[in-house]
């Protein structure tokens, strides 16, 4: 059964691009299932470790041997890889369906379905390894995978521009994450967890010199395992590929922004825990780029308009909530958040694909509005999914995003009451956010000038069955899951896979903390709903009156416009310098177009010859000959 969760969606991926040749249906219809069943056997798995707790590694192969080195291709089934392999393949299954209806008129489904399986696999090997240098190799097969889907329609120059960019900041977070394994490597003689986790006390003491600094072994390990994090996981200044990532097909961006690529950073900060643990700078380092990601993330999904990049910001912003959860040693609780933000992210995200179906391609919620009517199942399902995200009371976001500020409070970090303090604030500018967002979508009037509302309509049952299944999950996985994961018993359940030095202890908190969140999340709906749909006139007036902080925020901070002047365009001009003196002037010049243009010149040169007079060919054998009998006589 596990091999089969693992590999299943492999086959589906090999089968699914064959199909492009076979038969397009059979392709869609075959990776969506095989992926269903994987997903199926994931919450069997996941069930039984819930109920007995058992749990086993199972060696695939031995992957790589030499001298004592060995790595293995190996199935890690733990409580934190089973929690990982339900997310990933209950959304990627529901991914897949939805794709058979929204992709239903592109011509490349079966690559597409292909891409997306693939995409899934890698995810899989990544999530079940008991090594780094398998998880890299997962690591490394996602990051392709999104280059392939997030360019999917290549033909567009935006769409292959945003492949490009996700590409390449993957690999600044890439490279990161191989230094830190090679560290691993080098001073503990081992890659696989197990071995690494329990060496990593004899190495606290351990110093190391970098670049003239000495640093804690650990605490540089950690913290060049938490860039590889950053990049995947799209933190503040490493985060500037996921809002372009939304070129992709909407499928697209609900697998990548819910249940794969960008949760693989919470994951390895989790599952790195045992190293964490034992360096607070690395700890607190997480915890202030987490904090900068979520108010960062919020503030920017205030006032963009396109409907996707609202939620690609919000998802940014709710990574920047599980990252600082982890800064301050409350993993279980991360990991928590990104079991319930996958349900009502993917929910979000394939929402907001039915209401872009509904709408031929059109992504600007300025051109929306008073379709409620027109999309009653994408209404209410966008409903409840923004319900949950807000963390409304008694939804899935509601017990983990509190939770999160709940073990802030009580974490004794250095930065708890800031992390607190940040918590608060971003939660109540997702509120006003998301019902921005909401409202502008579905009620006001109807703002599309160049289609008919009549010409609206819902999306077809491989759209909403999907929907349905999510929205469950965003009502009910945060009540029926909070004692199994953050309960007074939580140990019980994640045992070894998580490792506490002080584990945060969830009691006595005092009422104006479990309250104010809440407070401030339902105060949200109606101001949103007065300043959006009822008086925009004195939005205007704001925003006219702030408007540099508008155009900052509408601008991302410019964090693209500081880094296009510090490293795009002198690394363009220092390219265009080496191209245009280098290759051009220097090694073609004397190089292929030098002898080129020498060997024309010569053959002109003998060319003129060959003059086709006979006494002209004797009277040069004449001087041959001469030179020939001087050579004799003096020899």
């Amino acid at each position: 059964m596990e091999y089969a969760i693992i590999f299943l969606p492999l086959i589906g991926s090999i089968f699914g691009y064959l199909g492009r040749s076979i038969n397009k249906l059979f392709s869609e219809i075959f990776t969506s299932l095989l992926v269903s069943v994987s997903a199926i056997l994931s919450i069997i798995v996941f069930w039984n470790g819930i109920q007995i707790n058992n749990y086993e590694n199972y060696k695939i192969f031995e992957w790589i041997s030499s001298g004592d080195f060995v790595a293995n291709w190996s199935i890690n089934l733990d409580p934190l890889s089973s929690v990982m392999l339900v997310v990933v393949t209950f959304v990627s299954a529901l991914v897949h369906i939805y794709s058979i209806g929204y992709m239903s008129h592109d011509p490349h489904k079966p690559r597409f379905m292909s891409y997306l399986s693939l995409f899934t696999f890698s995810m899989l090997v990544l999530v079940v390894s008991d090594n780094f240098l398998q998880l890299f190799f997962g690591w490394e097969g996602v990051g392709l995978c999104s280059y392939l889907l997030i360019g999917f329609w290549y033909k567009k120059e935006t769409a292959n521009d945003a492949a490009i960019k996700a590409f390449i900041v993957n690999r600044i977070g890439d490279f990161g994450l191989a230094i830190g394994i090679f560290l691993i490597f080098f001073f503990f003689g081992s890659i696989n967890f197990e071995e690494v986790f329990q060496a990593a006390p004899e190495f606290v003491e351990t110093k190391l010199l970098f670049f003239g600094f000495e640093f804690s072994l650990i605490t540089l390990i950690c913290l060049f395992l938490f860039i590889g994090a950053m990049g995947k996981s799209a933190q503040f200044l490493l985060h500037t590929w996921l809002p372009d990532a939304m070129e992709g097909p909407t499928p697209v961006s609900a697998l990548i922004h819910a249940a794969t690529m960008v949760t693989a950073g919470v994951f390895l900060v989790v599952r790195c825990s045992p190293l964490f643990e034992f360096s607070q700078v690395a700890l607190n380092i997480v915890a202030i780029v987490g904090m900068v990601t979520a108010i960062f993330a919020a503030s920017v999904a205030l006032v963009q308009n396109d409907i996707k990049k609202i939620v690609a910001y919000s998802t940014c912003s709710q990574l920047g909530y599980m990252f600082f959860a982890a800064g301050v040693g409350a993993y279980h609780v991360a990991i928590f958040h990104l079991f319930t933000h996958a349900f009502f992210k993917a929910l979000l995200f394939l929402g907001s694909g039915s209401v872009i179906h509904a709408f031929n391609d059109e992504q600007d919620i300025r051109n929306m509005g008073g379709v409620r009517k027109k999309l009653p199942f994408t209404y209410v399902f966008m409903l409840i999914g923004t319900l949950a995200l807000t963390g409304f009371p008694f939804l899935s976001g509601f017990y983990s995003k509190d939770a999160i500020i709940e073990f802030a409070y009580l974490s004794n970090s250095p930065l708890g009451n800031y992390t607190v303090i940040v918590g608060i604030l971003t939660a109540f500018l997702t509120s006003i956010y998301s019902w921005r967002l909401f409202f502008k979508t579905f009620h006001g009037s109807y703002n599309n000038k160049s289609m008919p509302i009549h010409e609206t309509h819902e999306s077809p049952l491989t759209m909403l069955v999907p929907l349905f299944l999510l929205g469950i999950g965003a009502l009910f996985a945060g009540f029926l899951f909070k004692e199994t994961f953050i309960g007074n018993h939580s140990n019980d359940f994640w045992q070894t896979s998580i490792f506490f030095i002080n584990e945060i202890k969830h009691d006595h908190i005092p009422l104006w903390l479990l309250l104010i969140t809440p407070i401030l999340v339902v105060i949200a709906i109606p101001l949103s709903f007065y300043y959006y749909i009822s008086n925009t006139k004195i939005l205007e007036e704001i925003k006219n009156n702030t408007l540099p902080l508008y155009n900052f925020l509408l601008n991302k901070w410019y964090i693209d416009e500081l880094y296009d002047s510090l490293f795009i365009k002198p690394t363009k001009k220092i390219g265009s310098f080496f191209w245009k003196k280098g290759d051009i002037g220097t090694i073609d010049r004397f190089g292929p177009d030098g002898i080129s243009k020498l060997i024309k010149i010569i053959s002109n040169k003998t060319g003129r010859l060959q003059t086709g007079f006979i006494y002209d060919y004797a009277f040069v054998m004449l001087i041959g000959l001469s030179i020939l009998l001087t050579y004799l006589i003096l020899t």
